[in-house]
Order: structure tokens, then sequence, then C-alpha cells
């Protein structure tokens, strides 16, 4: 089941095409289920972040795949994420080592700027507070200096963003000694980001899709924290997708991510159920015609079937550097 497609990256690195999304995941049991099942079927790109609190968990099960001997560390592609509390220039070389501890490795694969908006820093604050965004434009050039000497130091061995729009991605651009290896977004076939998506291919950026299934779950996220649930795209059941997806004996979810791997784009879907997990990776031995393509491009709806919106922090809609239309 291991991923056929692989994207390139700086230095000879290569990315698999699909990967195990681990966002919404800090329940202990059900991640080391989950990514032991992935492991075992192929996986070989994990992706976690600061803010998931789950790279403790993700580190102690790649240890044991380790000293096991079942897997060597260079087998692995492991990214992992600045948080909002680290968009500071003094402190991203203080976030990666937090998360390299947690994750018990020299050296992460991707390292990419989680938002690109900061917030102020708590010791011991695992997450920003709501009340403590930055109200300044960030200092992404700054901090983006910072994350070319983590490249250097060998604590990563790329760099890139996450949830930049294409001006900030262009001012990155315009000052960085090393370019943006990948930008990781919200894109699936109801938002397609294409705007995004062809200044990231134009400047040999690999764009990564997370919630490539539209992330049906988030609502529970939502009223964990006591937020307003939003209304869902509901993608898994979409009827024009169904009728390719009968077609292809796969699933609605398959096709989706199929279309994605058509447009040069790595998606990372995130799942615990071992039976959807070996479903998400099987995904290389069909591909979609031209007509089929055509039909899932029309599908787009745009900003309105944006899933992860964050504008649940306060203070984020209102900043500067808010990324996403208002």
């Amino acid at each position: 089941m291991a991923a056929k497609i692989f994207k390139d990256m700086p230095g000879g690195l290569k990315m698999p095409a699909i990967g195990l999304g681990t966002w919404q995941v800090t329940n202990e049991a059900e991640i080391e289920t989950a990514l032991n099942a992935a492991l075992e079927l192929g996986y070989r790109h994990i992706d976690t972040a600061f803010a998931y609190q789950n790279e403790h968990i993700i580190g102690r099960v790649l240890q044991e795949w380790f000293s096991s001997g079942k897997l060597k560390r260079e087998d692995l592609f492991i990214t992992t994420k600045l948080p909002m509390q680290g968009v500071h220039p003094d402190r991203v070389e203080m976030f990666i080592k937090k998360s390299l501890e947690s994750l018990k490795l020299d050296y992460v694969d991707l390292y990419l700027i989680h938002f690109p908006i900061g917030s102020k820093y708590v010791e011991g604050q695992t997450r920003p507070s709501l009340d403590s965004m930055q109200t300044e434009p960030e200092d992404h050039v700054g901090v983006w200096k910072k994350m070319e000497e983590q490249v250097d130091a060998g604590r990563t061995k790329t760099i890139g963003l996450s949830n930049f729009n294409v001006r900030q991605i262009n001012r990155v651009l315009k000052s960085a000694r090393i370019k943006p290896a990948c930008l990781q977004v919200e894109l699936h076939v109801y938002l397609q980001q294409r705007e995004l998506v062809k200044l990231c291919h134009q400047n040999g950026i690999v764009v990564v899709a997370y919630s490539p299934l539209g992330s049906p779950g988030y609502n529970k996220v939502l009223t964990q924290i006591g937020a307003e649930t939003k209304k869902l795209p509901d993608m898994l059941h979409d009827k024009t997708i169904k009728k390719i997806a009968t077609k292809h004996k796969k699933s609605n979810a398959q096709v989706m991510l199929r279309y994605l791997l058509q447009r040069d784009i790595v998606a990372i879907p995130k799942s615990v159920t071992p039976a959807r997990l070996k479903e998400n990776i099987d995904v290389f031995d069909f591909t979609l015609d031209a007509a089929e393509v055509k039909a899932l491009d029309d599908l787009e709806v745009g900003e309105e079937a944006r899933v992860c919106d964050f504008r649940i922090v306060p203070g984020l809609l209102n900043h500067p550097e808010f990324p996403f239309l208002k």
C-alpha cells in the first residue's frame, strides 16, 4: 500500500504524495493504534504540529519502530510546525527544539510556519490565548531568516509555510535566502485554491492539502471549545463524485484524493480507523480521465466551503495579516 508518487524537495528529499494527518488526534491509545496501523500499511509521511499536542505520542511510537529495526529514520518524512506563539524571530529556535525533544528526533524533514499571525508567548502554555493576538503586522521576513537558520543548524531539512496567502508568500519569496519548499493549506474539491496552487507550482513550491476530505469531524472540535458549529461541506456524499467513484469501484474519498494527486498536490488525510487508513493510501491503481477531472473541477464552491477558517479565535478576523477572505 506504500505511496507510489513522490514530490521532489530540496537536498534530494522525496515527500510521499499521501501522508497521515494527525490534527484533532490527541487520545494516546487512539493515535498509537492509528500510527502503528499506518506504518504497517506503508505510510511514510507523517504530519503533526506543536499545536496538535500529540508530538510526544508520535515520538514514542516512532522510537519503537526505530529500536525494533523495522524502520530507519531516513525511511520517514516527518513534518511539524511552528505555533502561533513562535511567530517571532526570538522564539523560532526555541519551538523547533521543543518539537524535536517531543518527537525524540534529531531533525524533521519539513518545518512550517503554521499560521501567518503570531500570539504572545506564555511559558507552559500549549495553545495561544484567545486574547493574546499580536495586533501589529508580523515580521515574516525576520521569522523566515530564523527558519533558514534551523536548516543551517540541521534541525530541519527543509522549511515552508502553512495558511499563507499569495501576498504573504510573495513577501517571503522576495527576501528568502532559502525559498519555501512547501505550502500547506486547506484544499479539496470544493475549495480548489487555484491561484495559490499556480503561484506555488511556478516557484517550485510543493503544495500539501490538509482536510482533503473536508474534515467531517470538525464540528466536534468546535463543540468541545464552546464555539458555534458551522455547516460543513459534505463531499463524501456528493452525487457527482459518487458517480465517478462507482465507475472506478472506489469510494468518494479515494476519488477526491486521486483528483488532488492528478493536480500535482500532496494530500494528508486524517483517520484513526485502520480500514480508512488503508482506503486512503489505495489511490495509485486508477486514473481519472479528462471528462471526470472537468466534472470535479466544476464542483468548486470557494471560500464558503472552507472548513478551517480560524475565525473561532477572537482577534484573528480583524488582524491585518488574516490570510483568508473575510
